[in-house]
């Protein structure tokens, strides 16, 4: 069970931080391992966050990430829909034609950000995602914040180490469109809805 206050809380602090550098204009970084679920959740908030002046960052577009499955070593590709990085099966057919995987992994963010500094590019001041996205950019140094399912630890272990900055609990399996209302929340207490 999912506590409503603690949820509103964490989607507080969450809010806070989206302001905060929507303020500086500073760039971001989005990534999902949930993307049939929260793809529209991030897409929202990237929006946003790119109308106040902020650069959503895409670096390593179709990138091979060789994560270990308990099915073996699979291949994927860093992908970017929205502005929102998730990975795909690499003989998908064409980019933006399949939803993506569902993954825990840190690895992609890790492609990304390695990316992103080898390029010289800017480096995320802010990185929001679920899972792997937030523990990965947390364990490098990153500041990041993003949704977890309760039933799952790492996000909350991250935050309670101060790997990661805000994890908000809610229930990751939900329909996609159970969550914007959470998005709109956060882009309200931001001060960056339309």
């Amino acid at each position: 069970m999912i506590d409503p206050a603690l949820t509103l809380a964490a989607l507080d602090a969450f809010a806070a931080r989206i302001g905060e550098v929507a303020r500086r204009g500073g760039p971001v970084l989005f990534g999902t391992g949930h993307p049939e679920r929260l793809l529209g959740f991030y897409a929202g908030l990237a929006d946003a966050l790119s109308a106040a002046g902020c650069e959503v960052l895409t670096p390593a577009q179709g990138r091979c990430v060789d994560i270990l499955t308990r099915f073996g070593l699979r291949t994927h590709r860093l992908d970017y829909v929205r502005g929102i990085a998730l990975v795909r099966e690499p003989e998908a057919g064409r980019p933006g034609g399949e939803p993506g995987v569902h993954s825990h992994s840190p690895l992609p963010v890790r492609v990304a950000l390695e990316a992103a500094a080898e390029s010289g590019g800017p480096l995320p001041e802010l990185v929001v995602g679920d899972h792997g996205w937030l523990c990965g950019a947390g364990q490098l140094g990153f500041a990041a914040i993003g949704p977890a399912d309760s039933d799952d630890p790492a996000p909350f272990v991250g935050e309670a180490e101060g790997r990661v900055a805000v994890t908000v609990p809610v229930a990751d399996g939900a329909r996609s469109d159970h969550y914007l209302p959470l998005a709109r929340y956060v882009l309200e207490q931001a001060r960056l809805s339309r």
